[in-house]
């Protein structure tokens, strides 16, 4: 066990883990924030999609150790309000069906807005790949993330 000092939507946060841990577990066995999903814990999925230093991320393979001094956002940390362009444009487009997959697609969508905030339809499918909805909503995904560039 090692305390880890780490900074999460803006607070610092200090966790007592084994270094190994994957920083999913952390955030949601530890920090009780179960925004981000466990899907397949071979980060093939993107449901535990979280920003590192505004950069898309899979958390369910990446050791608390490995994070650094490095910035973690969450889903939570998205927008205090829910007022995002991407959460915005999700509500818009009625993309989420179960909607367990969604935290991590609107972190990847963010993260791809952040880099390009004008993407054309090869940039959202080069960045969105890997983020798997059992649902089939990949074509609201597109235009939601075609939305929120304009929102932004």
């Amino acid at each position: 066990m090692a305390i880890f000092n780490l900074k999460i939507n803006g607070k610092e946060k200090p966790v007592d883990v084994d270094p190994a841990t994957p920083i999913l577990w952390v955030l949601r066995d530890h920090l009780k924030m179960v925004g981000t999903k466990y899907g397949c814990g071979i980060a093939q999925c993107g449901a535990c999609t979280i920003h590192l230093d505004g950069v898309a991320i899979r958390s369910c393979t990446l050791p608390i150790q490995a994070v650094g001094n490095k910035s973690i956002t969450t889903i939570e940390g998205l927008s205090e309000k829910g007022d995002h362009p991407v959460q915005q444009a999700w509500l818009e487009h009625d993309v989420p069906q179960c909607g367990y997959c969604q935290a991590g697609q609107m972190m990847s969508a963010a993260s791809l807005l952040n880099e390009n905030p004008n993407p054309n339809d090869k940039d959202i499918d080069a960045a969105m790949q890997g983020n798997i909805c059992r649902c089939g909503t990949y074509i609201r995904i597109k235009s939601a993330i075609k939305t929120a560039s304009k929102l932004s």
